[in-house]
């Protein structure tokens, strides 16, 4: 596997990481300039907060620094820095109290006592691509998305976009899988909720 650097060259990912092992800095400024990126993005979606994503990302990369010994070649470096951004990212929210569980009940859909959804819409449904852009759908759902309480959204985020296993995101958010697997089911109901008026005849 090669890494993409800025001039359109590339490096075998082997030989980076033997120099990087070796205490070469023009390597891990390399690592800086292929992974930086995508590793911001990442922190952005999660804290919602440039100058913490922006730090979370340096924790990222000292921290990588400090255990490149544990790196297993099984996956590719991109994906190891993506989980120590991610852990850096929680670790800052846990510090701070913002993954405590928070009501999600105002969010979720109502059911009258003989199990009919209550509030369902009736207007007449149409492809939401006549209605709108596939771009702008993204950015509609992901600010509904950015809706959910905290603990639920990173439930969200890590299981259905960054494509965690349950026990991954689970361990990654220093809960019991079983505790995930509700989050995650009431995140996705939350969620549904949300977007309804992206299917309903007036659009957005």
């Amino acid at each position: 596997m090669t890494l993409d650097v800025g001039g359109g060259t590339g490096l075998d990912e082997t030989a980076l990481l033997a120099r990087l092992k070796a205490g070469d800095g023009r390597a891990f400024e390399i690592l800086v300039r292929s992974e930086g990126g995508s590793m911001l993005a990442v922190a952005r979606r999660i804290l919602r907060d440039d100058a913490a994503a922006q730090d979370c990302v340096q924790e990222a990369f000292l921290s990588a620094h400090r255990n490149l010994e544990t790196f297993e070649p099984r996956a590719s470096l991109g994906a190891w820095l993506h989980r120590i951004t991610v852990n850096a990212c929680l670790m800052r929210m846990r510090k701070h109290k913002r993954l405590a569980e928070t009501s999600i009940d105002e969010l979720l859909p109502n059911f009258n006592v003989y199990g009919t959804r209550v509030g369902e819409p009736q207007a007449e449904i149409r492809d939401p691509e006549d209605e709108l852009g596939s771009k702008q759908i993204r950015h509609f759902v992901r600010d509904r998305i950015n809706e959910l309480p905290d603990g639920y959204r990173i439930a969200l985020q890590l299981r259905d976009i960054d494509g965690y296993s349950t026990r991954e995101a689970a361990e990654a958010m220093g809960i019991a899988e079983g505790a995930l697997k509700v989050r995650l089911h009431r995140a996705r109901a939350a969620l549904k909720k949300l977007i309804e008026p992206l299917w309903e005849k007036e659009g957005v």
